[in-house]
C-alpha cells in the first residue's frame, strides 16, 4: 500500500490514523533520567495533584517531580532551595553536568533494554531534553545560552539501537514548551508556568532540534511536552515532514502551539485572573483527578498525567505516571511510596479496558545509571502478570462497556473487559481468587467453553443473564487472572 502524503493543513493531518501498532502495543516505558538524578532531591510528599490543590501559590516550585528541581531550588523556603542550600551551598544547577557525564560514561542501554523486554514492553520513550534544555544526544543544534549543553556520548542513538534489537518501538520525548537555559525566571505558579514558553531564538532552535532528532533516529512516537513555541502554521508544517517520512509514527496531545490566547497569558493581569480560577477549581476537585492536558488543534492520542478516564473513550489515550510520585530519581522515596505490583496491573488494565495504553516511568539513578531495585521489582512482576495474560492484552480492543462486578463469597470484585475478533476478555482485578464466581451480562452459549488463562478450561453453569464459574485453586502470586470466553459465533 502506497503511504499517504501528507499537507501542512489540518484537514489532511486529520486524517492521519493512529497506527495499529500503537492501538495493539498496549505497554510502553518512560525514562526521565537527567543532571537532576544527581542531587535527587525533591521534598512534597503527595501527588502533584495535592500539591496544586494545597501549595497553589508555589505549587510549580514544590512538585513531588525531581527532574523540576532547577526550578525549585531558586523559590526561596521551598523543601528543594533548602536541601540544596545545606547539601551543596550556592552551586549552581549547571555544575551537576560533570558528575553528570561520570554517570552516562558507565551507563549500559543492554541492561535498560533487557529490563523493558522482560517487563512486556511494546515501546518505549526517553526523555532527550527535559525542562532544563540539557540534551541527551551531541545536537548540532547549538544551544546560544549554555555551551556544550549536550551529552558527550549519544545516548538517544544507543537507546535506540539496543530497544530496536529486542522488538521494541522508539519514541522520543522533547520538552518543546519550557526551557530553562532561555528562559530562567523562577515559576511557582501554574499561570507562570505555562505563559513561560521561551521567545526570541527560541523557537527556532526548538524546531532544528525536533528535526534533527526525527532525521537522525526515525522516532515511532514524537512526544512533546507543555507546549510548542511556534504558532500553528509551522508546527502543522513539521507534523507533515514528521508522518511523510515516518508514515505510521504518532504525536502525542502536548503541542498546543502559541496564539493570541498565549500572549495574553503574558500578561500579569489576566495570568493573575487565570491563577484565581484555577485554585478556586482545584479546591472544589478531586486532587487524585492528576491533570489531563487541553486539546490541540492536532493530535494522534491524549496522555492524562497521573489520571484516568472514567469510560471508554473515544480518542486514543495514553496514561502517563511514575511508580512513585515522580518521574525522575527521588532518594526520599521508600518502598512504601512506589505503587505495589497489584496497583500497576489493576491501573493497566483499567486503561486498557477504556482505550488506553500505559506509559510507565522509570527513573534511573544519577550515580550509577542503573534502574533503582524498588523499580525493577515491579517492572520483573508486571512482565509475569502480562506473559501468562498477554492474550487478553495485547492487539485487544476495548468491548461494548469497560467496568463490570463479580461477586464471589459475597464480595463484590471488580472486573475490567477488552476483547478481540474472537474473544471477550474478563479481567478480574483480585490477587485471590475464590472457588466460584458470578459474573452478570456475558455473551455465552450452551456450547461456549470458557479457559482461565495460564490455566485452561474452567466449569461454569448459568446463561447470558448470569454465569457462575468453578475455578481451579490459585498457585501463583498474580495480582488479577483473566477469563477467556470466544464469541458465540467461533
Amino acid at each position: 500500500m502506497t503511504p499517504m502524503t501528507y499537507e501542512p493543513t489540518l484537514a489532511s493531518l486529520n486524517a492521519h490514523p493512529v497506527p495499529q501498532w500503537y492501538d495493539d502495543a498496549k505497554f510502553g516505558i518512560f525514562i526521565h533520567w537527567g543532571m537532576w538524578a544527581i542531587p535527587a532531591f525533591a521534598g512534597s510528599s503527595g501527588s502533584i495533584g495535592e500539591i496544586f490543590r494545597d501549595h497553589f501559590d508555589k505549587a510549580v516550585a514544590m512538585t513531588p517531580y525531581t527532574e523540576w528541581y532547577e526550578n525549585a531550588i531558586k523559590v526561596p523556603g521551598t523543601p528543594s532551595a533548602k536541601f540544596h542550600a545545606e547539601m551543596y551551598g550556592n552551586m549552581p544547577y549547571s555544575d551537576f553536568r560533570d558528575p553528570f557525564l561520570e554517570t552516562i560514561d558507565q551507563w549500559d542501554p543492554d541492561a535498560w533494554a533487557d529490563q523493558f523486554a522482560r517487563a512486556g514492553a511494546k515501546y518505549v520513550v526517553l526523555v532527550t531534553k527535559h525542562h532544563d534544555g540539557f540534551c541527551l544526544w551531541p545536537s548540532d543544534v547549538k544551544n546560544p545560552k549554555r555551551d556544550n549543553w549536550y551529552s558527550r556520548r549519544d545516548i538517544v542513538g544507543e537507546l535506540g539501537e539496543a530497544v530496536r534489537a529486542r522488538g521494541m518501538r522508539y519514541g522520543l520525548y522533547y520538552s518543546g514548551g519550557i526551557d530553562w537555559s532561555f528562559n530562567p525566571k523562577p515559576l511557582r505558579t501554574l499561570g507562570e508556568f505555562i505563559s513561560s514558553a521561551p521567545r526570541g531564538k527560541y523557537p527556532a532552535y526548538a524546531t532544528a532540534q525536533v528535526r534533527e532528532l526525527i532525521e537522525r533516529y526515525r522516532p515511532s512516537i514524537l512526544w512533546n511536552d507543555i507546549s510548542w513555541p511556534t504558532p500553528l502554521a509551522p508546527q502543522l508544517q513539521l507534523f507533515a515532514d514528521y508522518y511523510n517520512e515516518i508514515d505510521d509514527g504518532v504525536v502525542n496531545d502536548r503541542w498546543m502551539p502559541q496564539s493570541w490566547k498565549t500572549a495574553l497569558m503574558r500578561l500579569p493581569p489576566v495570568r493573575r485572573s487565570f491563577d484565581r480560577a484555577v485554585r478556586k477549581r482545584m479546591q472544589s476537585e478531586s486532587a487524585s483527578k492528576g491533570i489531563t492536558p487541553p486539546k490541540p488543534p492536532h493530535f494522534d492520542f491524549q496522555t492524562p498525567e497521573y489520571a484516568t478516564f472514567s469510560d471508554i473513550a473515544q480518542n486514543k489515550w495514553e496514561a502517563t505516571r511514575g511508580m512513585s510520585h515522580s518521574f525522575g530519581f527521588n532518594r526520599n522515596d521508600t518502598d512504601a511510596d512506589y505503587l505495589s505490583a497489584e496497583e500497576i496491573v489493576h491501573g493497566f488494565a483499567d486503561a486498557v479496558s477504556k482505550n488506553g495504553n500505559l506509559l510507565l516511568n522509570v527513573g534511573p539513578r544519577g550515580d550509577n545509571g542503573t534502574i533503582p531495585k524498588e523499580q525493577t521489582t515491579r517492572l520483573d512482576a508486571f512482565g509475569n502478570w502480562i506473559t501468562r495474560n498477554s492474550q487478553g492484552v495485547y492487539g485487544t480492543r476495548p468491548w461494548t462497556r469497560a467496568e463490570g462486578k463479580a461477586i464471589a463469597d459475597g464480595e463484590t470484585l471488580d472486573v475490567r473487559f477488552t476483547c478481540t475478533d474472537t474473544a471477550l476478555y474478563a479481567h478480574v482485578l483480585s490477587a485471590t481468587r475464590p472457588q466460584q464466581l458470578t459474573i452478570s451480562d456475558l455473551p455465552v452459549t450452551a456450547d461456549t467453553h470458557i479457559n482461565l488463562l495460564g490455566h485452561g478450561p474452567v466449569q461454569w453453569q448459568g446463561n447470558a443473564t448470569s454465569v457462575t464459574l468453578t475455578l481451579p485453586a490459585k498457585t501463583d502470586a498474580d495480582p488479577a487472572w483473566t477469563l477467556a470466553i470466544p464469541h458465540p459465533a467461533t
